[in-house]
């Protein structure tokens, strides 16, 4: 899931890029009507989504955590547009707080990784 958010942030940068001169009536609070600042934004975003995804698949606990906090990050960036795109903001968000619950409740140590005071 952090590498489908991450995809869809790099979507999201692309189409700020590509319509930076054309849409005016884009109005957030953060980088008023610059949407070449916003793509910029949701790039470096979607990189690090890419990123923590690759390293949560290794496994290691830092991996978790790197995780959570990429996702956090990246429901925080979303939400200065939920007045120009309500469904796709809400779709955003909710795919980040999925992605922190999941790494919360199942991303820790399995019995056989507890080591000498675990069953494995």
């Amino acid at each position: 899931m952090l590498f489908l958010g991450g995809c869809f942030k790099i979507l999201d940068a692309l189409w700020a890029f590509r319509y930076d001169d054309e849409v005016e009536t884009a109005r957030t609070v953060i980088f008023e009507g610059n949407l070449a600042a916003w793509g910029w934004v949701w790039l470096v975003v979607g990189i690090a989504l890419l990123f923590a995804a690759i390293y949560v698949v290794n496994g290691s606990e830092s991996a978790r955590w790197v995780g959570i906090v990429t996702a956090g990050v990246a429901a925080i960036t979303f939400f200065p547009w939920i007045y120009y795109v309500p469904l796709w903001t809400i779709l955003s968000v909710s795919l980040a707080v999925l992605v922190i619950y999941a790494l919360v409740a199942y991303g820790g140590r399995t019995d056989s990784q507890e080591g000498e005071y675990g069953r494995g």
